[in-house]
């Protein structure tokens, strides 16, 4: 069977570390991705260290030049990207009401948060469509959903408001080639942005997300995930 190529975003740490290690113990050929050069390669040289198929990337988010270099040395590469997992993200204000967010918090947490993944999605779903196979799994929050929607923590509320609206927009739009885009909410997850207050572990905060990349053609798309159930949008 054809090995699967998969790339997870802010992946040196935290969630999208585990995620990356969770498909690489499925078999899956991993491009751990991250900001900063020597993080991700340290983070790559733990996972390998474990036996596991990781590569490392240089990769920002919020620069479309960065996105389309990295799908350029993937496609000549690889020829094709299975699975893409936006990760990377930004908790800016919390706590903070939404007249005293600076702009620069607004701007920063939907460059990161929201136009991250609209530029990834835009560089490989095409790549994802003439191969006739694609998983996509964008990482929410609760705070995204209208249905928990309240004050406070505005600027990180947007943004993943929006990174839902763009989970059902594109699954709206690539209906019939077995590609798969679906919203989660990881929990509050014991990370550097989680705090050690938080009660889940990386372990457990990545498992929705794993399941949802490696769906069967069956599978749900365009839905909104928690601890592998649907949630209210």
């Amino acid at each position: 069977m054809m090995t699967r190529i998969a790339l997870v975003t802010g992946a040196n740490r935290g969630i999208g570390f585990e995620v990356c290690r969770q498909l690489a113990q499925q078999g899956l050929q991993v491009i751990l991705t991250s900001r900063d050069v020597a993080k991700g390669q340290a983070a790559a040289d733990v996972l390998r260290g474990e036996g596991l198929d990781i590569s490392a990337h240089q990769l920002d988010v919020t620069d479309v030049d960065s996105v389309m270099a990295l799908q350029a040395e993937i496609e000549a590469i690889f020829g094709r990207l299975d699975v893409l997992v936006n990760n990377a993200g930004v908790y800016l204000d919390e706590g903070v009401s939404i007249f005293d967010v600076s702009l620069e918090a607004w701007e920063l947490t939907q460059a990161v948060n929201f136009y991250g993944p609209l530029y990834l999605c835009r560089a490989f779903i095409p790549m994802m469509h003439l191969k006739g196979y694609g998983r996509i799994v964008n990482v929410s929050s609760g705070y995204g959903s209208m249905a928990e929607m309240g004050g406070y923590t505005a600027a990180y509320r947007i943004s993943k408001l929006a990174l839902n609206a763009l989970t059902r927009i594109v699954a709206a739009e690539i209906t019939g080639h077995n590609i798969k885009i679906n919203s989660m909410c990881p929990g509050w997850v014991n990370t550097t942005m989680g705090g050690p207050a938080a009660p889940k572990s990386p372990v457990a905060g990545a498992d929705t997300i794993t399941w949802l990349a490696t769906l069967p053609d069956d599978g749900p798309t365009g839905g909104f995930f928690r601890d592998r159930q649907p949630i209210p949008w």
